[in-house]
């Protein structure tokens, strides 16, 4: 495959559409309510792996996923989703590949990117990055967030923002008006997979809410003390007015758009639950990461987007502070050893795994790509070491989300597990070293790697 071309047609705006259907064929396989869609099919599909479904984005989410998957050969299908498509194709693309029926990867990218419009004139993309209207479109309620100790359960699309009482009604279809629109039902959802997962990690639970100030909070916390009824959880701190009780009404009115079967099974559910207002949850991850206590966090969209920033970035500060206070009692040490050592996990931030879940239909593995676009600048400048002062662009996390999919796409199956472990033991052995320069690197690991169904 000629990465290095595919990369010089999307950066000069040539017809990236055309080249890359030359490399796989028409599926057959459709996105729900979609049959005209744009959707190929490629690896070795032998009925024994059902597939996933990747979006083919900008950068290197484009170059990486074409180059992870012409390694590995795991059956797949692909949806066209380069900004300058999205664009073109007045964001439908979105829909396309957010009601593909099977498990599912999507890139995040920059949201600033320039395309052509019809009279190819410059024009930044439509809708931005896309995450958005793709989450509305794919009937996405919330994601988790897992990274060391500490899961995030943040509910999407639920801002808490309004204080505006006169403002604020649930309508006959769940929806919450105030200065938000924001869907009762979906936020019943994430809260039961909150709830879920508190049960089955027999982990701390911790809520992330502000309904004393936030009306659309008022109704999350009333849903969450509502699905709390008739379980076995302990409850800890708890909310001094009962916002269930308060807001009875309103709730009400989306319970009975729930599922009748909606609680089956919760009755056996158990573990400690916090309602904590919003704001100490910062706080009290802090200490859930140094005692490493095992924690799930149910946060809104706004909250649950600060807690994983707060959790991605603060390891490197408190393994920098133990350095500091190692060498003030004149200890020297390899503090990142140390870290490992005393049973921490955690690194950057950069290789915290994101995962959408769906009203219907599988979910969809999420991962950010901050610096790809300029990354990708120095490959096609033909010096991916800026003269020694960088390292060139490291595509193992392609590998390590593609393993995360197709092994959450097919449950129970261990000799694909052991596949894919093994792949990424062989990627680990290239990548060991002097890391190699990107096309470099995939000629090594097509060399290494024997494919899958070969």
């Amino acid at each position: 495959m000629d990465l290095l071309n595919i990369a010089k047609i999307e950066s000069d705006g040539g017809n990236l559409m055309e080249s890359l259907s030359k490399l796989f064929s028409d599926s057959d396989v459709k996105p729900d309510g979609y049959p005209e869609a744009i959707v190929w099919k490629g690896g070795f599909h032998d009925q024994k792996i059902n597939p996933v479904a990747h979006a083919l984005t900008d950068a290197y989410a484009l170059l990486g996923t074409l180059a992870a998957i012409d390694i590995l050969n795991l059956p797949f299908y692909a949806v066209p989703m380069w900004s300058q498509f999205r664009h073109d194709s007045s964001l439908e693309a979105l829909s396309w590949f957010g009601n593909m029926p099977c498990t599912s990867i999507k890139w995040s990218t920059a949201g600033d990117a320039y395309v052509f419009d019809k009279n190819r004139e410059k024009v930044v993309v439509m809708g931005k990055s896309g995450n958005a209207p793709l989450r509305t479109q794919a009937g996405v309620y919330c994601n988790v967030r897992p990274y060391g100790p500490i899961t995030v359960v943040r509910s999407m699309p639920c801002l808490p923002y309004s204080q505006d009482k006169s403002k604020f009604e649930v309508d006959d279809s769940g929806v919450i008006h105030s200065e938000m629109n924001t869907p009762g039902v979906q936020m019943a959802y994430a809260n039961r997979l909150f709830l879920k997962l508190v049960n089955e990690k027999k982990a701390i639970g911790r809520i992330a809410t502000k309904p004393t100030q936030a009306m659309e909070d008022g109704i999350n916390a009333g849903l969450h003390s509502w699905l709390l009824k008739g379980t076995k959880f302990e409850v800890g701190r708890r909310y001094a007015v009962d916002p269930y009780i308060e807001h009875k009404d309103r709730i009400d009115k989306i319970i009975k758009l729930l599922p009748n079967d909606f609680k089956d099974g919760m009755e056996n559910w158990s573990g400690r639950i916090e309602q904590n207002i919003s704001d100490t949850n910062y706080g009290l991850l802090l200490w859930d990461l140094i005692n490493n206590q095992k924690t799930i966090i149910y946060a809104t969209d706004l909250d649950g987007d600060r807690l994983t920033d707060l959790l991605a970035d603060v390891s490197d500060p408190l393994r920098d502070f133990a350095g500091r206070v190692a060498g003030h009692i004149g200890k020297k040490t390899d503090i990142d050893k140390l870290w490992n050592e005393m049973g921490y996990t955690t690194g950057n931030g950069r290789d915290m795994t994101s995962i959408m879940y769906r009203m219907d239909g599988p979910p969809i593995h999420e991962q950010t790509l901050g610096s790809a676009d300029a990354m990708l600048l120095r490959l096609l400048n033909g010096d991916e070491w800026v003269n020694g002062t960088k390292q060139p662009y490291d595509p193992r996390i392609h590998f390590v989300l593609i393993r995360d999919a197709y092994i959450d796409a097919n449950p129970g199956n261990s000799k694909l597990k052991d596949w894919l472990d093994d792949q990424l033991d062989i990627f680990d052995k290239v990548y060991s070293g002097n890391r190699p320069g990107f096309i470099e690197g995939y000629k090594k690991l097509k060399q290494e790697i024997k494919p899958w169904g070969k």
